[in-house]
């Protein structure tokens, strides 16, 4: 499937349909599939060709997210842009992505003037809100073009260009294939319930997780509430006025939002599914957001390699068949699904039996086809006819997968290996723990030591010791940290992970 047909098939079950919302009004699925014609002619007359890259530059909005559209009509590739990038980062990922033509906002225009003389392939610039200097205004780029039926065919079935995270090194672009994105909709249709005309709210932005679930929601006919910010107080109103019914959110918002004022007097009988993911969760806090929230809460496990799908934890996973809370599996990612295989392997390539940790590695059709234009990279993540998806774990005898750390992340001290999401699950355990981040640092008797750097809760105290005790009583003494410090806030990534890169980096240059 192309990604023209999610929206085509939601536009079949009722054109006049409201698809993509927010403050100032709807737009059908036949307006959407109206732009989106306009938008594929306006970018062949620009003379974007079939496989060309076209980026977009955006905070979530309805005209944006339609514009993907008319990317995919016109044969060219979808090169979403983190708008929470610095300047840098976006100049490089399109320079990457060897992008023709950029969509963008008029509030990134000091931003494009930064970096578009650096984009030696970039020759045109639309401005999707307003003008500015070097810019097509919207209006003015689609003037005089049909609202009819009408794509090119692309010349391979590339949907879209994700950029990874850059903070090791030059960001990579990863491939997805309409396969891609069409293997990961129907998991998702799969393993979650979905009533017919499902209404999804986007907080999260539409570059990232938040967009690609739109498009199961956009083959049922249902609706995109989209939020250009992520204000968690008009967040829960728009849960009772649309009556949504599904929603994503990365813990840290989660956690923000269990101390919202708010929340206690918000009506969830509407919603389905609060899917988590991106980053761990704490098993106390998942307890607690279950309880006042509800029983939907569903994780998903994937990486920009093989998106969103690669296991899942239900919102009934999280109960036995007789109510009970499953506890045990708070800190599990859920089961392998369907359409994807999942095995533990060492480092020779052999794969491991249930219960022995080693790297995660998945194969199917979810996973990426490669990088793009880098055949290294892509070989060093596809050796023993896996794809290695770099976190370190291990499958339970019921077949629940558990991630124990990034490979990167693991601290070996004294010559005993120290996951540190599992001292980070410890520490947050510990009522005043807000978020934390545990790094291994150089030592002289034990190669690495275990430090911790916590973030308290607004109004909350805990010494050092205090938390250093709570651990040890959890996990004993070799993984308790030798050093915890409390900082006012942590470092983190456009889709709130912290950034444990940055907090050694930052603990490193202190002891210089």
């Amino acid at each position: 499937m192309r990604l023209t047909d999610y929206l085509d098939k939601g536009a079949s079950l009722g054109p006049s349909a409201p698809c993509l919302t927010t403050d100032g009004g709807s737009l059908s699925y036949g307006e959407v599939q109206q732009l989106s014609w306009r938008v594929a002619r306006a970018l062949a007359r620009s003379g974007v060709r079939p496989g060309d890259k076209v980026a977009i530059l955006s905070a979530n909005d309805p005209v944006s997210f339609g514009c993907v559209f008319g990317i995919s009509r016109a044969g060219a590739v979808w090169c979403p842009v983190n708008p929470r990038n610095e300047a840098a980062e976006n100049r490089e990922l399109l320079d990457l992505f060897d992008c023709t033509c950029l969509l963008v906002q008029e509030s990134f225009a000091p931003l494009v003037s930064r970096i578009a003389g650096q984009l030696p392939k970039l020759a045109t610039v639309v401005c999707l809100d307003g003008s500015f200097d070097g810019a097509i205004p919207l209006a003015e780029w689609l003037d005089g073009l049909a609202d009819s039926p009408w794509q090119a065919d692309p010349p391979d079935d590339t949907a879209m260009l994700v950029g990874t995270g850059g903070t090791t090194g030059r960001p990579k672009g990863v491939v997805l294939t309409g396969h891609n994105v069409e293997t990961m909709s129907a998991l998702t249709l799969l393993s979650y319930p979905f009533q017919p005309r499902p209404r999804y709210l986007a907080l999260a932005p539409l570059t990232h997780a938040a967009g690609v679930l739109c498009f199961p929601v956009l083959a049922l006919g249902g609706e995109i509430v989209v939020m250009p910010s992520p204000e968690l107080g008009r967040f829960l109103e728009l849960i009772e006025r649309h009556r949504i019914t599904h929603t994503f959110l990365p813990p840290t918002l989660i956690y923000l939002l269990l101390d919202h004022p708010g929340l206690s007097t918000t009506d969830f009988s509407s919603l389905e599914c609060l899917w988590y993911g991106a980053a761990p969760m704490s098993a106390a806090r998942l307890e607690e957001a279950i309880a006042r929230i509800g029983p939907v809460l569903g994780q998903l496990f994937g990486q920009s390699e093989a998106p969103m799908m690669i296991s899942t934890l239900a919102p009934a996973d999280h109960f036995h068949p007789d109510g009970s809370l499953a506890r045990e599996r708070f800190t599990s990612a859920g089961r392998p699904t369907p359409l994807t295989q999942v095995a533990i392997m060492a480092e020779d390539g052999t794969l491991l039996p249930r219960g022995e940790r080693g790297e995660i590695v998945v194969r199917g059709p979810l996973v990426m086809p490669g990088y793009y234009r880098n055949p290294e990279a892509t070989a060093d993540v596809s050796r023993h006819g896996w794809h290695h998806t770099g976190d370190i774990g291990y499958l339970d005898e019921e077949n629940f997968l558990y991630v124990v750390d990034r490979a990167k992340d693991m601290i070996i001290t004294g010559g005993f290996n120290v996951y540190s999401a599992e001292v980070e699950q410890a520490l947050m355990t510990h009522p005043a723990v807000q978020d934390c981040a545990v790094v291994g640092l150089p030592h002289e008797k034990w190669g690495e030591q275990v430090t911790a750097v916590v973030q308290l809760h607004n109004g909350r105290s805990a010494a050092p010791d205090e938390l250093r005790a709570t651990v040890k009583d959890l996990l004993g003494s070799v993984k308790t940290p030798k050093e915890v410090l409390l900082w006012p806030d942590l470092p983190r990534s456009k889709v709130g992970k912290v950034l444990k890169t940055d907090v050694r980096a930052q603990l490193l240059a202190e002891r210089a």
